[in-house]
């Protein structure tokens, strides 16, 4: 039996920034995209920490987004 594990992208909201969206890609890494156009083209490196609060956004907002998963 062959088992794999398939990633989800995932859109959260950080309740000490909510000016712009953190996205977990499908590999698992963690970006700031901002609300803007071209936002994921305009993404940058996030690492959240103990203290960092995400709450999960609806899956239909990525199409605002313009993520490419």
């Amino acid at each position: 039996m062959i088992s794999s594990t398939i990633r989800m992208a995932a859109i959260y909201v950080d309740r000490a920034c909510t000016e712009h969206w953190i996205v977990r890609d499908p590999g698992g890494n963690f970006w700031i995209v901002p609300s803007s156009d071209n936002a994921w083209d305009n993404r940058q490196p996030f690492q959240p920490t103990e203290e960092t609060e995400l709450d999960p956004v609806p899956g239909h907002y990525r199409f605002l987004l313009g993520l490419p998963f």
